[in-house]
């Protein structure tokens, strides 16, 4: 069973709420950071700035039911 799969079973035990999308996988992440550690892949990027956005969707959701 991959750490994923493990990690997602905890949320579910848990009553956790996870962003599900978009899955982030950064693969061969060395070769896509510059010496300064700036994040270069242009895909990876936007795939984190949807998912960061759909966190900040899903936060106002919650705030919003709990009232």
């Amino acid at each position: 069973m991959s750490v994923q799969l493990t990690i997602s079973a905890v949320f579910v035990f848990l009553d956790m709420h996870p962003i599900n999308k978009p899955e982030v996988f950064v693969t061969f992440a060395p070769s896509k950071f510059d010496g300064k550690g700036a994040l270069t892949d242009e895909t990876a990027r936007e795939l984190i700035k949807k998912l960061l956005e759909n966190l900040v969707a899903w936060t106002r959701r919650l705030k919003s039911e709990k009232g």
